[in-house]
């Protein structure tokens, strides 16, 4: 898992940009109105929301202990769940997401996991994770429907950038899993260069690292050739767990008592923001996906926008956040009982 250090300063980087959105988003504004607001929605929908988000981060886990099963690796679905809390935690507080897989692994490795499956297991949930959204962007850019793109359209260039490095990020690994020899060549490439300029003077050590990984990802490519039904299992239930987190937004929307606006559109606008922001430098988007949420929706909610904008984040992330926090720890008390009396 994280050193302490990285650990420290990724908790002071988080409450620094904290402090900064909470800035711009609060300056200024009259926060007595804003809390009337608030006060007065139907709260019957955000305890539909909140089920939302747990059901989010269960799709996960379920997706883990199916894929087990189908290498006979004998785990109990509570543990999956564990380790999907403990992924979702780390995502929402590292920079574009990059601390769940090996917090994951870290507790997986506890649990005695052998640390190849689970690789394997978390490298598929990642491609399909990340491929649901870059089909849901590409889906818009391409047929450009125009109830959607007339709400894109103050923010269609970040939502570019997103897509574009979504893309690539998929390339990537797909590359790394059906085309490891191109790519162990590129990056040993890369290396041989760093080395050349005097960037890096030792390199056996990233050789060796680059050659354990792509074994690895050969690994990935097998199970995808001998289990294409499961995977393709995997991505539909990772399409409705994108789109459980997605309908947070409408349920707000709803619990303004604002009507009008199909599911839909407010669905694709939500997943927009998303594929704009989640491979950004910012952990869980924070700061970017406020101020996104307040250009493109601004002439949906009109006037209830800041405090709608309050109420979709703080279902959709911070209440993520919370709920994934308590039971990492959770995580940490129960994986370290089993090795205590396997021991």
């Amino acid at each position: 898992m994280m050193n302490k250090r990285n650990s420290i300063l990724n908790v002071i980087f988080l409450v620094i940009v904290f402090a900064i959105t909470l800035y711009y988003i609060f300056h200024g504004q009259d926060m007595h109105t804003l809390l009337n607001y608030i006060k007065n929605t139907d709260v019957r929908y955000w305890f539909l929301a909140v089920i939302c988000v747990i059901l989010f981060i269960g799709c996960e886990s379920l997706i883990i202990y199916y894929m087990m099963h189908t290498i006979q690796q004998k785990i109990s679905l509570l543990h999956c769940f564990l380790y999907s809390f403990v992924g979702f935690f780390f995502c929402n507080i590292t920079p574009s997401a990059t601390g769940g897989p090996p917090a994951q692994l870290y507790y997986m490795k506890k649990d005695k996991v052998p640390l190849p499956i689970a690789t394997l297991v978390l490298m598929i949930v990642t491609i399909t994770y990340k491929l649901v959204l870059v089909a849901i962007g590409l889906i818009v850019i391409i047929i450009r429907p125009f109830g959607i793109m007339h709400y894109l359209s103050p923010v269609l260039g970040i939502c570019y950038l997103g897509l574009s490095l979504n893309i690539i990020c998929v390339v990537f690994m797909v590359l790394l899993v059906f085309h490891p020899t191109m790519t162990r060549n590129l990056l040993l490439g890369i290396v041989k260069i760093l080395k050349s300029l005097h960037v890096m003077k030792q390199t056996d050590y990233l050789t060796k690292k680059i050659e354990h990984a792509l074994k690895q990802y050969q690994d990935v490519a097998m199970y995808f050739r001998t289990h294409k039904l499961v995977v393709m299992n995997v991505f539909i239930i990772t399409i409705f767990q994108r789109l459980l987190l997605f309908y947070v937004t409408y349920l707000t929307y709803l619990s303004f008592g604002l009507h009008g606006t199909g599911i839909i559109t407010i669905i694709t606008l939500q997943a927009m923001i998303s594929v704009a922001v989640e491979m950004l430098p910012l952990p869980g988007g924070m700061g970017i996906s406020e101020k996104l949420f307040l250009m493109i929706f601004t002439p949906l909610f009109g006037n209830l926008t800041l405090p709608a904008m309050v109420v979709s984040r703080g279902l959709s992330y911070y209440t993520e956040l919370i709920i994934s926090a308590l039971f990492t720890i959770v995580s940490h008390f129960v994986i370290k009982e089993k090795i205590e009396r396997v021991k």
